[in-house]
């Protein structure tokens, strides 16, 4: 092999661990080349007489890497190395090397678990933890382990940490490569970016920099097409004469990619590229890197069952990565767009895809093999909501059955190269599906428009779609992309005898996304799998009253609708009548203050039609007035206060009782409440129930005989009258005439502990004199002041020398005769 690359120092010692062990991982820095020289030595070293399959994350590194080895051999594309990617193949009986992108493989091993004729599987790029990477290498590494010892495994990777995948792996070899082959100046902000400057104003000022101050290509890594665009404006302006401005990103056509990584015969180039340029390629004429620091990734949230596309910073690990790519072929000089302090508050790897993406194609995949997945060896485990949400979709398309076993219709899905909600869309409407398959598979080709995807479908179809005259900005090349998707998905399934609509279509795809509009002014929707959703006020699809969304941003409170299409309530009943059914619904409404008990008529959590239910379940009208009372909380009438408070005083005494808080108490309301609501509806009648007797129905027989002998509700007077005794303040206290308690010697006790009762001895006029926790001590002590004052004020009533002698009364002395 000509041109010396550091990967081909570390290739014995890699050929030896796979004849020796069968499985390796090789670590290998960007511009090593591995990518291109290791599965050449692997064949070479006659390590195996079946093919060798490489898996790449795209195609367009893919393809490069087949046609690269192919020219190291002197053959083309197609003889000893070929490569096979979606919609296209380039292979022959006498190929030997494989070059394939992530789904390829997962269908071979699927399709023919003992994955015959193939002798290597390499994983390369592997640091960037693909979805379809993990699931490729956990089913490849089940085969070796259980159908073909003599597989070949190898994990190939620029920046991963290697142990966790090795061990994985059954304690596999690892190898490790030598650095880059040429040094990478780098060169960090001396300041961080002004927050009031645009992103992408700093980007093309960092890019004018590096092109003033350094010769060759400069790459410039941005997070996606939009920036690349609005960058590539700004720089068009101030680059240098001879500077040529070459777009890269996955989805421009191959002759555009070619164009960007093709060296340039005249001039020098600029390439705006996302992460597609991060791994594998290599740009020959590339000197400079400008890293804008930032990436962006799809985040699935589970609770709200959709993915979003959010912008981050970079991972120290990509930062390398790309900065790597200025080394590849010269000596070369990164330019950073932040401080060298920013960069320590950076992650150290990205997050797997695995644990952020949505998992509806992975559970899919494990049905069909058979697996929950706890089973297989993921170097990242599939987090369990997200699996679980994801399960719960195949359900609904039928996909699974309960018991989440695959069904026939599920193993249809499986074979097609869509999205498992694409793949029903398109196994039940058949062909004519094909074309609204590949547009919502594909980025939006109309910028900038109303929402309606009728208008994305008309620009489809329309052999003029895309000229001049047409409303809407529409993008060729993802125009014809899509139609060559429709042609190739078109074959993919059989007609159909049934004729669907678009919008019938799409709510095979979604049928939890179907919107029925708010009332309101505003356009704002409630979809049928619970969530919310608000169009554009300016966008005609907002005066419709049933949608089907289609594109959402992802926002877990109120999404907005990105693309959708108005569906006719006819189609509706017509295509999900399984799904449709009249439902009785009691419930409490906080707007009105009463309990409400309607029948509707429900699409999930859409109401077709309400209507009153005049003889509801007296039950279902207790509970929904139980949720009313959860809501505005308890009421306490005297009564009822007191006798909790009774309760509370015994059981912060050690007694066996229940807790009365009102936490509590709500807690258990269903079990101790609810057969006293019968017939209450409104807010008023549910703050004017008195708790006293449901309270004492709350306790056993026993607890309330405890209760009301330890902690009795009324003090009984010497002369018979029953005195209500204040639980609620520090201690237990009655108030009472001072005359009334004439010959008690032994104060009053409550509780098991003895409590005295805090006594208020009142004047005859009910004022108080004197509050004591002692009467004997009281009456042998401060009553002697207390008569002397008390005489005076009240002659006409008792006020004996020995209280404790006397007689209880209420009454004034008798008159005296004359």
């Amino acid at each position: 092999m000509k041109d010396r690359l550091p990967i081909d120092e570390a290739l014995p010692a890699l050929t030896d661990a796979l004849r020796r062990a069968g499985r390796a991982v090789l670590r290998a820095p960007p511009g090593a080349g591995k990518t291109t020289r290791v599965p050449l030595a692997m064949l070479e070293a006659g390590l195996t007489d079946g093919r060798i399959v490489m898996l790449e994350p795209r195609r367009l590194a893919a393809r490069a890497a087949a046609e690269r080895m192919a020219e190291t051999l002197g053959e083309s594309v197609g003889q000893t190395v070929g490569y096979r990617i979606r919609g296209e193949a380039k292979v022959s009986t006498v190929t030997r090397i494989e070059v394939v992108t992530e789904g390829i493989l997962t269908r071979m091993i699927q399709s023919d678990p003992e994955l015959t004729g193939i002798g290597a599987v390499i994983f390369d790029e592997f640091h960037e933890r693909s979805l379809n990477a993990d699931l490729g290498l956990a089913l490849a590494w089940e085969v070796r382990q259980a159908l073909r010892p003599d597989l070949l495994i190898l994990a190939m990777s620029a920046t991963l940490d290697a142990a966790p995948v090795a061990a994985m792996l059954d304690d596999a070899p690892v190898i490790t490569s030598a650095g880059r082959a040429f040094a990478v100046e780098t060169h960090w902000l001396a300041r961080p970016v002004d927050k009031s400057m645009r992103f992408e104003a700093a980007v093309a000022g960092l890019v004018t920099q590096a092109a003033e101050e350094t010769d060759g290509g400069i790459l410039v890594f941005l997070p996606g097409e939009g920036e690349i665009r609005r960058v590539e404006s700004l720089l068009s302006r101030r680059l240098p004469a001879g500077c040529a401005i070459r777009p890269l990103f996955g989805a421009m056509d191959f002759a555009a990619q070619r164009a960007a990584i093709a060296p340039m015969r005249e001039g020098r180039k600029v390439v705006l590229a996302t992460s597609i340029a991060e791994t594998s390629l290599t740009i020959e004429d590339i000197r400079v890197v400008v890293d804008a620091g930032r990436a962006r990734r799809a985040r699935f949230d589970p609770s709200s069952g959709m993915s979003r596309l959010v912008t981050e910073r970079v991972t120290k690990a990509e930062a390398e990565q790309r900065r790597g790519r200025a080394g590849r072929v010269a000596e070369g000089t990164c330019y950073r767009l932040w401080t060298k302090g920013e960069e320590g508050g950076m992650a150290p790897f990205p997050p797997a895809e695995i644990e952020a993406a949505d998992l509806s194609g992975l559970a899919l995949e494990l049905a069909l093999w058979g697996s929950d997945g706890a089973d297989l060896a993921f170097l990242t485990p599939p987090p369990g909501p997200a699996l679980a949400e994801a399960r719960a979709l195949l359900t609904d398309l039928g996909a699974l059955e309960g018991a989440g076993r695959i069904t026939d219709h599920g193993k249809a899905l499986a074979a097609l190269p869509l999205h498992p909600r694409l793949g029903h869309m398109l196994h039940t409407a058949g062909p004519e599906a094909a074309s609204l398959a590949a547009l919502l598979a594909e980025r939006d080709p109309l910028r900038g428009a109303p929402a309606d995807l009728a208008l994305r479908l008309a620009a489809i179809r329309d052999p003029k779609g895309y000229e001049a005259d047409h409303p809407h900005r529409v993008d060729r090349g993802t125009v014809e992309r899509i139609r060559t998707e429709a042609r190739r998905l078109s074959r993919l399934t059989k007609p159909v005898t049934e004729t669907y609509s678009p919008a019938e279509m799409a709510a095979l795809a979604y049928p939890d996304r179907i919107g029925l509009r708010r009332k309101g002014d505003a356009p704002r929707y409630v979809l049928s799998g619970g969530k919310g959703a608000v169009a554009n006020d300016a966008d005609p699809l907002g005066a419709e009253r049933l949608i089907v969304v289609t594109d959402l941003d992802g926002d877990p409170r109120e999404a907005k609708v990105r693309q959708g299409i108005a569906i006719r309530e006819a189609s509706l009943r017509r295509l999900l009548v399984e799904r449709i059914g009249w439902q009785d619904v009691c419930e409490w409404s906080r707007r009105e203050g009463r309990v409400v008990a309607r029948r509707q008529e429900r699409l999930g959590a859409l109401i077709l039609d309400d209507r009153h239910w005049p003889d509801a379940d007296r039950e279902a009208m207790a509970r929904a007035a139980l949720d009313g009372l959860r809501q505005i909380g308890l009421t306490w009438s005297e009564p009822a206060r007191r006798f909790r408070a009774r309760v509370e005083l015994l059981r912060h005494e050690g007694a066996d009782l229940p807790d009365f808080g009102d936490t509590a108490l709500l807690e258990r309301a269903g079990d101790w409440l609810l057969p006293h609501l019968a017939g209450k509806r409104t807010e008023g009648e549910l703050r004017n129930l008195d708790l006293t007797e449901p309270l004492r129905n709350a306790l056993t027989w026993d607890q309330l005989q405890l209760v009301d002998r330890l902690a009795p509700g009324h003090f009984e007077t010497p002369l018979g009258r029953r005195v209500p005794i204040d639980y609620e303040g520090d201690h237990p206290g009655i108030a009472i005439r001072l005359q009334e308690m004439f010959g008690v010697t032994e104060h009053p006790t409550v509780g098991p502990k003895r409590l005295p009762l805090r006594i208020t001895l009142l004047s005859p006029a009910q004022r108080p004199v004197q509050t004591t926790l002692d009467l004997a001590g009281f009456w042998a002590t401060s009553y002697a002041d207390v008569r002397k004052d008390m005489r005076g004020q009240y002659p006409k009533h008792p006020w004996p020398e020995d209280p404790t002698e006397a007689e209880p009364t209420l009454r004034a002395k008798p008159r005296s005769r004359p």
